[in-house]
């Protein structure tokens, strides 16, 4: 297994229970795929340089986690999906 880091932006108007609706998907996805996470991080809420979607702000989470190379593009195109993510990208450590 790969270390792999990730950066999402989700929309500002998300409560506690949205976001951890959404970090259980997150996780959900990394361990179907027979991942771990290893760390998640909230950077907090913060302006955007340009508007994503109509929104001039966004809440950024930082998200450490092992899993296999092969699983990387499954993990993405199930994200992308999701209207509650405004951007994410997906870096190897």
């Amino acid at each position: 297994m790969k270390q792999y880091e990730s950066v999402f932006i989700l929309k500002p108007d998300l409560d506690k229970t949205g976001v951890d609706k959404i970090l259980g998907q997150i996780q959900e996805l990394v361990t179907k795929h027979k991942g771990a996470i290893a760390d998640t991080k909230e950077i907090g809420k913060n302006r955007l340089a340009y508007p994503l979607k109509k929104n001039k702000e966004g809440i950024y989470y930082r998200i450490s986690f092992s899993v296999i190379p092969e699983a990387i593009s499954a993990i993405k195109k199930n994200l992308v999906l999701n209207e509650s993510i405004l951007r994410m990208f997906i870096t190897k450590l």
